[in-house]
C-alpha cells in the first residue's frame, strides 16, 4: 500500500464515519472532502471542482427543476381522477394502481418528487374508499424507488453509474438501456407488495366518514386527553387584562382554542382580546404543566430588603456583548442557547432599535451583530472576552446601566412560606423564565447567600429568592392560580367543529425550510394566523411540550386554525396538505405543455439529437419561459444538498482511480470471491452495496463503488456494464428503513408507521429484487470479455 492510497483510504474511512454518525450534515462532509482531496494533492484543482460541471451532475438538477414544472402545472390532479377512475375501491387493485402509477413517474421524474406529488392524492383516495392509508403509502413510497431503477433519469445513482463509465473511456448506458431489468424489477416488485407484502402492513382502523371527520384527527392527535376549560373568576386579577398579559398561551404550553362569552364561542382569540369575569377559555396543553406553574403563586413578596439587594448587587456585574460572525450561537434561541451552561451569565435583554427588549427573550432567535445585555458573577463577566462568539464586550456595574435598564426597579425580593407545596423542587421543574422573564439571582437561606443558582437548585421552605422581572408579573401568576379548571371539556369541543374553527393534517415537503427548528421558534400563531395542536411521529402523538419540538421531514401536523388560513397552507411550499377543505383546483391549463416538454427531452435523447444533460437543461428553461414554473420556483425545486454532496464526492472517485486505491480495495474483494467466479463478485458487490444504502447517501455510495467495480472486472477481464448495472440496481433499492431514503421518510408521519413496519416489508422486498436482479442479469446483461 503506498503513501497516496493510504491517504485516500484514511479520507474515505473519515467520511463514512461522518456519514453514519451524522456528527456532520452529508453536504458539508462533501465539501471536506473536496477540500481534503485538493490540499493534500491527490486530485488538480480542475478535478476537484470538475464534479459542479459534471454532465451527471447537470442532468439530476435539470430534472429536478422539469419534475417541479409538472407538479406545477397540476399533474397531480389528473393523475389522482385517473386513478381513482380505473382502482376502484379495492385494496389489492388501488396498490396495483398507485404503485405504477408512482412507478411510470418515476422513471421521467425525481422520485422524492413524485412521492411529494402523489402523497396527497393517495392519502385523499385512502379516506374516499375507507382504505387505511398505512396500507397504501409505504406501497407508494417503494414504487418511486422501484420506477426510478427503469431508465437513466430515474434516479441520480443510474446517472452517476453511467457517468463513471464514460470517465473511464467505457460504453455508458443509454436512456433506456435500464428499462428491460428495471421494468422486470418494478413488475415483480408490484406484485410482490400487492400479493404478500401488503399483509405485513399496519392496518391502522380506517375512517368511517366520507369526508375528513374532524372528531377521527382529534381521536388520532389524543386532543381529548389534553383539553380542558379555564374559568375566569369575576373577581380575578385577570380581569381587564388581555390575554398577552395573562400569559396564558404558547408560552406556557398551552393553546387557547376558543373563548366562550355569553353563550358565545371566538375560535383562536387574539392575544389583545381583555378577558372578562365568568370567561371560558377552552384550553389545549397539559393541564399537569399548568398546575406546575401555578404552584409558583405561593411566593410572598418581601416589601422591604434592601440589605439583601444591596448584598446581590454587589457580587453581580452586567455587560453588553455584540455577537460574532460564525459563532455557533448565531440561529439559535435565547432558551437553546444555554449561555447559563456556557458561559455562566444570564441574558436579560436585546437591543433594539427602540431600546433594551426585557420581556418574552425565550423564543428570540440570535443574529450576527445582534447585542445583548447579560448579568453574572464578576468572575465569570471577566470570562467573556476569551470567547470567539463575541466581537465586543463591555463591562459595566448596575450603576452605570441604572438609566438604560432601571435594575432597581426590576429587582424584587419574594419568600416562599414554609409549607408552600414547592419545598423540594427545582427552579429547572418552572417555566418562569419562559413565561415571566424571571430570573432567580440568588437564594438567601439559613444566613448564607448562594449567587446565580442553577437549575438544579432545590428549593426550601423559608428560603428568600431575589428575583429580577416585573413586580406585577406575580399579580398575574395570582391570577392563573384563581382560574378554575374544569378537565371535564369534552360537551365544549363543539368549538373544533366551527365553521371558522377547522382542524386539517399536513406534512413537510421534503425540500422545506422548516425542518429542525422548533415549534417556539416557528410561532405559527404569528407567522400563520394558526396554532400546531399535535404532531404525530414514528405511530404515535408526540405528548411532551411542542414548543421545544423540533420538527422532522416525516412527521404529520395537525394544524387548527380559521378556514381561509389553512386553506392558504395549499399553496405553501414547505408543506403538503393532507386534508382536503375545498381548495381551489390546481390550474392545470399548462398541463399538456409540461408534458410535451419532458416528452420532446426524452425523444431528443433517444435520437440521439442531445446528451441528457443538455436536452434538460433546454426542457427546463422551455418550461421556465413558457410560464410552467417560475425561475424563483425553480431554484427551489433543486435539491442543493444533493447537488454539493454528488459534486464533492465525485473527485474522491477520481482519486481511488487515479492513487489506485480503487484496484486495491478490488484486490480484496477479488482474494474474498475471485475464485468462485465472476457471478459469485457480482453477488457480492451487490449485496455490499444493498447493505451500504442504510447507512450512506446512495449518490455518495454509487461514486465510491464504481471504481472499485472497474477494477474488480479489469482484473476478471470482462466488461464492467453487467456489474455496473447490478451495483445500480442495488443502490436505488433502499426498502430496508425510513432513513434509507427520502421518500420513505416523507410517509411515515402521514402513514403511522413505525421502524419496525418498513423492516417487515422492506427485508423481503429487498430479497425479491435481489433474486430477481440475479435471475434477469444473465440473459438481459450476459458477461462480455473485454
Amino acid at each position: 500500500m503506498t503513501t497516496e492510497i493510504a491517504i485516500v483510504l484514511g479520507i474515505l474511512a473519515v467520511s463514512l464515519v461522518l456519514f453514519i454518525s451524522e456528527v456532520i450534515r452529508m453536504d458539508l462532509v462533501a465539501m471536506l472532502v473536496l477540500g481534503a482531496l485538493a490540499v493534500t494533492g491527490l486530485v488538480t484543482a480542475d478535478e476537484a471542482l470538475a464534479g459542479f460541471s459534471n454532465g451527471a451532475v447537470v442532468t439530476v438538477w435539470a430534472m429536478f427543476i422539469l419534475s417541479e414544472g409538472l407538479t406545477r402545472t397540476g399533474i397531480a390532479d389528473i393523475i389522482g381522477r385517473q386513478v381513482m377512475r380505473i382502482a376502484g375501491t379495492r385494496e389489492f387493485s388501488m396498490i396495483v394502481v398507485i404503485m405504477i402509477t408512482g412507478a411510470v413517474l418515476s422513471a421521467f421524474m425525481n422520485n422524492i418528487g413524485v412521492a411529494a406529488l402523489m402523497l396527497p392524492v393517495v392519502v385523499d383516495i385512502a379516506r374516499r374508499t375507507r382504505i387505511p392509508p398505512s396500507r397504501l403509502l409505504m406501497p407508494l413510497a417503494y414504487s418511486t424507488l422501484l420506477g426510478g431503477l427503469m431508465t437513466l433519469i430515474g434516479t441520480p445513482p443510474n446517472l452517476l453509474i453511467s457517468a463513471s463509465l464514460t470517465q473511464n473511456g467505457e460504453q455508458p448506458f443509454a436512456l433506456f438501456d435500464f428499462t428491460p431489468i428495471g421494468g422486470g424489477v418494478m413488475v415483480v416488485g408490484v406484485l410482490f407488495i400487492a400479493l404478500f407484502g401488503r399483509l405485513l402492513l399496519p392496518k391502522k382502523k380506517a375512517k368511517q366518514d366520507r369526508a375528513v371527520s374532524q372528531r377521527s384527527l382529534r381521536s388520532r392527535y389524543k386532543l381529548h386527553e389534553r383539553t380542558f376549560l379555564l374559568r375566569v373568576p369575576y373577581d380575578s386579577v385577570l380581569v381587564g387584562k388581555t390575554i398577552a398579559e395573562s400569559r396564558i398561551g404558547t408560552s406556557t404550553g398551552l393553546i387557547i382554542l376558543a373563548l366562550t362569552r355569553g353563550g358565545r364561542n371566538e375560535p383562536l382569540p387574539g392575544r389583545q382580546t381583555v378577558l372578562r369575569g365568568g370567561d371560558g377559555l377552552l384550553i389545549q396543553g397539559r393541564v399537569d404543566q399548568f398546575r406546575e406553574l401555578r404552584r409558583w403563586s405561593d411566593l410572598v413578596i418581601e416589601r422591604e430588603a434592601p440589605v439583601l439587594k444591596s448584598m446581590v448587587a454587589s457580587k453581580l456585574m452586567y455587560a453588553d456583548v455584540q455577537i460574532a460572525e460564525g459563532s455557533p450561537l448565531v440561529g439559535e434561541l435565547i432558551r437553546d442557547a444555554a449561555l447559563r451552561s456556557r458561559f455562566d451569565v444570564l441574558v436579560v435583554g436585546v437591543l433594539r432599535r427602540d431600546g433594551y427588549r426585557l420581556t418574552n427573550l425565550a423564543y428570540v432567535p440570535l443574529r450576527s451583530g445582534d447585542r445583548l445585555l447579560v448579568q453574572g458573577e464578576e468572575d465569570a463577566m471577566q470570562q467573556l472576552e476569551k470567547f470567539a462568539d463575541f466581537d465586543e464586550v463591555n463591562l459595566a456595574s448596575v450603576d452605570e446601566i441604572e438609566d438604560r435598564y432601571k435594575a432597581d426597579e426590576r429587582m424584587f425580593v419574594v419568600r416562599l412560606p414554609k409549607d408552600s407545596d414547592l419545598s423540594g423542587a427545582t427552579l429547572a421543574k418552572s417555566r418562569l423564565a419562559d413565561v415571566f422573564d424571571f430570573r432567580v439571582l440568588a437564594v438567601f437561606r439559613d444566613g448564607k447567600l448562594k449567587t446565580m443558582p442553577r437549575g438544579d437548585e432545590t428549593l426550601e421552605g423559608g428560603d428568600l429568592l431575589l428575583i429580577e422581572g416585573q413586580p406585577g408579573d406575580l399579580d398575574v401568576l395570582r391570577g392563573l392560580q384563581e382560574l378554575e379548571i374544569d378537565t371535564r371539556s369534552a360537551a365544549n369541543l363543539g368549538a373544533f367543529e366551527s365553521e371558522r374553527l377547522t382542524l386539517m393534517d399536513a406534512t413537510l415537503d421534503p425540500r422545506t425550510r422548516l425542518a429542525g427548528k422548533t415549534v417556539g421558534e416557528l410561532n405559527f400563531r404569528e407567522r400563520y394566523g394558526i396554532e400546531l395542536a399535535g404532531i404525530w411521529r414514528e405511530g404515535e402523538p408526540v405528548g411532551t411540550d411542542l414548543a421545544d419540538e423540533r420538527l422532522q421531514v416525516g412527521d404529520a401536523l395537525l394544524l387548527l386554525g380559521p378556514r381561509d388560513r389553512l386553506q392558504l397552507l395549499a399553496s405553501d411550499s414547505d408543506f403538503l396538505v393532507l386534508t382536503p377543505l375545498g381548495q381551489e383546483p390546481p390550474d392545470t391549463r399548462r398541463a399538456p405543455l409540461a408534458a410535451f416538454i419532458m416528452l420532446s427531452v426524452i425523444v431528443s435523447v433517444m435520437l440521439g439529437l442531445a446528451p441528457i444533460s443538455i436536452a434538460a437543461v433546454i426542457g427546463g428553461t422551455i418550461m421556465v419561459l413558457l410560464g410552467c414554473l417560475t425561475m424563483e420556483q425553480a431554484y427551489r425545486a433543486i435539491e442543493w444538498r444533493a447537488i454539493f454532496l454528488i459534486a464533492g464526492m465525485l473527485p474522491l472517485g477520481t482519486a481511488m482511480s487515479e492513487t489506485g486505491a480503487a484496484t486495491y480495495l478490488a484486490d480484496q474483494v477479488m482474494l474474498l470471491l475471485g475464485d468462485a467466479g465472476p457471478w459469485p463478485v457480482i453477488m457480492g458487490l451487490y449485496i455490499l452495496t444493498a447493505m451500504a444504502t442504510m447507512i450512506i447517501p446512495t449518490a455518495a455510495l454509487v461514486v465510491l463503488m464504481s471504481p472499485i467495480v472497474l477494477s474488480a472486472m479489469s482484473d476478471l477481464g470482462l466488461a464492467p456494464q453487467t456489474a455496473m448495472m447490478a451495483v445500480a440496481m442495488a443502490a436505488s433499492a433502499s426498502f430496508t428503513s425510513p432513513i434509507s431514503h427520502p421518500a420513505n421518510i416523507l410517509v411515515m408521519g402521514p402513514g403511522g408507521y413505525r421502524f419496525v413496519d418498513y423492516l417487515k416489508v422492506g427485508v423481503p422486498l429487498t430479497l425479491v429484487v435481489f433474486i430477481t436482479v440475479m435471475v434477469l442479469l444473465p440473459t438481459l446483461w450476459p458477461l462480455t470479455p473485454l
